[in-house]
């Protein structure tokens, strides 16, 4: 069983950062990849950024040039850096890990970011 723990959303100001954490722990053999999802109220979930186990990171195009996404191997651990942050980045963020084709989710991480 893999369980994984996120931290780090809040309430922030246009413009402003946040830097979300997710944690994996359990049964951890090789991971695939790690990610960040996100779903605002009345929206689809949709992909903010990954990473893969050989470090390679995809992300959306709304996010691009503002999001930072990177991971601790030693510690199972993925990081998302928030800069300029808007607005429309209002969602719950959810973290994802893909291992041995499974994929697991976390609770999710609210982040609001007033105008």
């Amino acid at each position: 069983q893999v369980q994984l723990a996120e931290s780090g959303g809040g309430l922030v100001q246009a413009g402003g950062s946040l830097r979300l954490s997710c944690a994996a722990s359990g049964s951890i053999t090789s991971i695939n990849a790690m990610g960040w999802y996100r779903q605002a109220p009345g929206k689809q979930r949709e992909l903010v950024a990954s990473i893969s186990s050989g470090g390679r990171t995809t992300y959306a195009d709304s996010v691009k040039g503002r999001f930072t996404i990177s991971r601790d191997n030693a510690k199972d651990t993925v990081f998302l850096q928030m800069d300029s942050l808007k607005p429309d980045d209002t969602a719950l963020y959810s973290c994802n890990l893909i291992m041995s084709f499974r994929t697991y989710w976390g609770q999710g991480t609210q982040v609001t970011v007033s105008s």
